[in-house]
């Protein structure tokens, strides 16, 4: 009999630390989950409007409306939700898809007048028997200088309450904020674009002159030589006009400039001498589109051609940890540095000027993506020669080379 009394008390021992077990792992579960209702629903409403700015951030087309709209109708808690231009139902999501003229029309007077508008039933007529609509709150979504063209739509099946309202016109000014930073990143590579065909055109032509007589002067005495140059400068042209990518590697920025100094040394002789100090750890780093390059035509074409004698072009390449820091130097003429302290050079002259414009427009493009401690340091003085540096992160989460 003890045996058994025995026995069965171990049982329940065993059954209690399980059970005070099982407690605890679910004690631990709920410390560790989202605990409250407040945080659950913070955590849904983040969520939600994170699938939703995702297809505003790529600009109001009738495919990003159409993804976006079904989260802005989770958000708002309406039946029905949509995003117009005052032309035509972009996007739709839920009940009262019947009503898209009415709504059209309406969200067409609400982004002239730049006014929400509130409707109800009578505004919005039907002779469906089984429509829910009783109304609608049509809110102005404001583009980047403030003006709205187009409009978020949020459909009621009973008369709009305030909180609806509420709801759709903070929801419409977070959306009006996405499209205005969708707005201003295609803004950004439109002029990243342009700077790009900026410098092209600054560059090129002097080069492309300069090129085509060095060769030129090979054709009948060496046509060996001229047709390895005639190569070389389709390959460098190739990749300075390229139509891809803003960004490209090290590796293949200092290929293109190999092409350039093969045939500027075919033009100089052994006037122009080149020094290259390049740690291999940092060919892969990738950096803007032709922001090497300018520098080291700047370096030939106004640093060492005016010098009499022989010139050096010295690019180093280091690896500093985390960045990669880049020199082109010369020993040539050199220039005043008063004219780098004036943001606009207002004392440059015409023929200073293509110098200017290459340095500023690759400086501009280096704080532009990589923050305004990257741009291009300037060392020099007339007589003493150029060196150009900068530093350049290993990684970077906008480039993608």
């Amino acid at each position: 009999m003890a045996g058994q009394v025995g026995s069965v008390v171990s049982v329940l021992a065993v059954l209690i630390a399980l059970a005070a077990a099982v407690a605890g792992a679910l004690r631990l579960r709920a410390r560790r989950s989202i605990a409250t209702a407040m945080q659950r629903a913070t955590y849904d409403v983040l969520h939600t409007a994170a699938l939703a700015a995702e297809p505003l951030r790529a600009g109001l087309t009738p495919a990003s409306a159409g993804k976006a709209v079904r989260h802005l109708r989770t958000l708002v808690g309406a039946v029905g939700m949509a995003i117009t231009d005052g032309q035509q139902c972009l996007g739709y999501d839920g009940r009262g898809s019947h009503h898209e003229e009415q709504l059209t029309a309406a969200a067409r007077r609400a982004t002239g007048t730049q006014r929400s508008v509130v409707l109800n039933g009578s505004d919005l007529p039907c002779d469906r028997v089984d429509c829910v609509v009783r109304g609608a709150v049509i809110a102005p979504l404001a583009g980047p200088d403030g003006t709205a063209e187009a409009a978020l739509v949020a459909v009621a099946d009973d008369q709009p309450a305030p909180g609806l309202v509420q709801a759709t016109l903070e929801a419409a000014r977070w959306a009006g904020s996405q499209l205005a930073l969708a707005e201003l990143e295609s803004s950004r590579e439109r002029l990243a674009r342009a700077e790009v065909r900026a410098l092209r055109a600054q560059i090129s032509p002097h080069f492309i002159y300069n090129a085509l007589t060095a060769i030129a002067s090979f054709v009948r005495t060496d046509p060996e030589r001229a047709r390895e140059l005639i190569l070389e400068f389709a390959e460098f042209t190739r990749y300075s006009f390229r139509a891809h990518g803003e960004f490209t590697t090290l590796a293949e920025e200092l290929r293109s400039i190999d092409r350039y100094l093969t045939i500027e040394r075919a033009r100089f002789g052994d006037r122009l001498q080149v020094r290259l100090q390049i740690a291999p750890e940092v060919l892969p780093v990738g950096l803007p589109f032709l922001c090497l390059q300018p520098l080291v035509e700047n370096a030939v074409r106004h640093g060492l051609s005016r010098k009499p004698g022989v010139g050096m072009v010295s690019i180093e390449a280091r690896d500093a940890g985390a960045e990669c820091h880049i020199t082109v130097e010369d020993d040539g003429v050199g220039m005043d540095p008063a004219v780098f302290t004036e943001r606009h050079f207002p004392h440059r002259n015409e023929e200073e000027d293509g110098q200017h414009v290459g340095l500023v427009n690759v400086d501009e493009r280096l704080r532009s993506v990589f923050g305004d401690h990257n741009g291009l340091v300037v060392e020099t003085a007339p007589g003493a020669g150029t060196r150009v540096s900068m530093r350049v992160p290993k990684f970077h989460p906008e480039v993608r080379a």
